[in-house]
């Protein structure tokens, strides 16, 4: 994450008032956790595929930005809205905002707003890629190759639900930044069969590596055993600690609008030249609106 400081060039700026980087973290997890909800209840039933996209664009953006910029609630809503697009699942703007818990439509209406405001702003940084290719496909292929090629392993569904769990909660760490999906996918796989009587290492040595491959195996054994640690020693934050960061960046919000600098304005350079001034102030009341209506938006 960018140091915010660089960006609040109007005044001194507080360092004490700043979030560490250890807080910004758990409050990405925090939110994190809030979009896998708000995907998981989601009406009609969004694929896992598509969540998977959004807790990926959800963490690629904030690999260049700071929750002190932009608050991860409404990059959360707007990532599961381009991550339906992106997935081509077909969902209105009205059914999006009708999964937000708003009893008032004024408030469905002005979350619409605000994800149509940050819409451009997250395709933007994402570089325009949008395509992810998750774990979910390779791991089917991983469970029809076994069930053809390799008899052995007479009980491959089996494998299943343990394999989906562990890809659900790869979904709290940087997994999909780190490996490749055939590489979760197999790091699932293996935890899977774990979690059952059914050995798949014979497979994985003679179909998937050879005896000609085998310093690739080592590495690839390595890479998935890695992330196997990560995802079993995955942690969320504690409500306690997330009240506390909420009420620091409120702090830092207070502190950034007093000189001139809101949070939620991104100062770089690139950003000043694609907006004029006066989309920038509007961008600018518009955070400052959001960041002190948190409790409208049912994402605690």
């Amino acid at each position: 994450m960018i140091e915010f400081s660089d960006v609040c060039s109007e005044g001194p700026v507080n360092d004490s008032l700043l979030l560490s980087p250890s807080e910004e973290l758990a409050l990405c997890r925090h939110y994190e956790r809030c979009l896998q909800d708000l995907c998981t209840k989601f009406k009609p039933p969004m694929p896992r595929s598509t969540q998977a996209i959004a807790c990926c664009y959800f963490k690629r953006f904030y690999l260049n930005n700071s929750v002190m910029e932009y608050h991860p609630r409404n990059i959360l809503l707007t990532a599961a809205f381009l991550a339906c697009k992106a997935d081509e699942f077909n969902v209105s703007s009205a059914q999006f905002v009708g999964n937000l818990q708003q009893e008032a439509e004024s408030g469905r209406e002005q979350a619409l707003q605000l994800v149509l405001a940050h819409e451009l702003l997250l395709t933007q940084e994402l570089r325009f890629h949008l395509t992810v290719h998750t774990p979910y496909r390779p791991l089917e292929g991983f469970l029809i190759h076994i069930k053809t090629n390799f008899a052995e392993v007479a009980q491959a569904e089996a494998l299943r639900k343990g394999a989906e769990e562990f890809l659900q909660r790869a979904l709290s760490t940087d997994a999909c930044l780190l490996a490749s999906p055939a590489q979760i996918a197999l790091a699932a796989l293996l935890t899977g069969a774990s979690h059952t009587s059914v050995s798949i290492e014979r497979y994985i040595k003679e179909c998937l590596c050879g005896d000609e491959f085998k310093e690739d195996m080592t590495c690839l054994m390595d890479t998935v055993q890695n992330l196997r640690k990560m995802v079993k020693c995955v942690e969320l934050p504690k409500a306690e600690m997330v009240v506390t960061i909420k009420q620091h960046l409120e702090q830092c919000a207070a502190h950034c609008q007093a000189l001139g600098s809101p949070c939620g304005l991104n100062k770089r350079k690139t950003a000043q030249d694609d907006h004029s001034d006066g989309n920038m102030q509007k961008k600018a009341k518009l955070q400052k609106d959001d960041i002190s209506s948190e409790e409208e938006f049912d994402l605690q």
